[in-house]
């Protein structure tokens, strides 16, 4: 699937950002539509754990600066969570 990918920080840092962004937009809307899940913060935690799936798939496929790249945004991704629970 991610074969024909570059391997540039770049487009690992566009996935890094965008995989979890889907999932923690549906996420948060079935934390809003079940009041049963409001406060499971865990969906968000799994969401951005996706990040170390990728991670782990292009460390395989030898695309070091795209895994970089996914990597940052891992990073920028658990802080907007940290920053999320603060303000709670």
């Amino acid at each position: 699937m991610f074969r024909q990918i570059k391997d540039t920080v770049l487009t690992g840092f566009g996935i890094g950002i965008l995989a979890p962004g889907l999932l923690i937009g549906i996420a948060w809307y079935i934390m809003h539509v079940v009041s049963y899940l409001a406060k499971a913060d865990l969906l968000l935690i799994c969401c951005i754990g996706v990040n170390a799936l990728l991670l782990k798939y292009f460390f395989k496929q030898n695309k070091e600066n795209t895994g970089r790249g996914v990597l940052s945004a891992t990073f920028i991704w658990a802080l907007a969570f940290f920053v999320y629970k603060v303000r709670q």
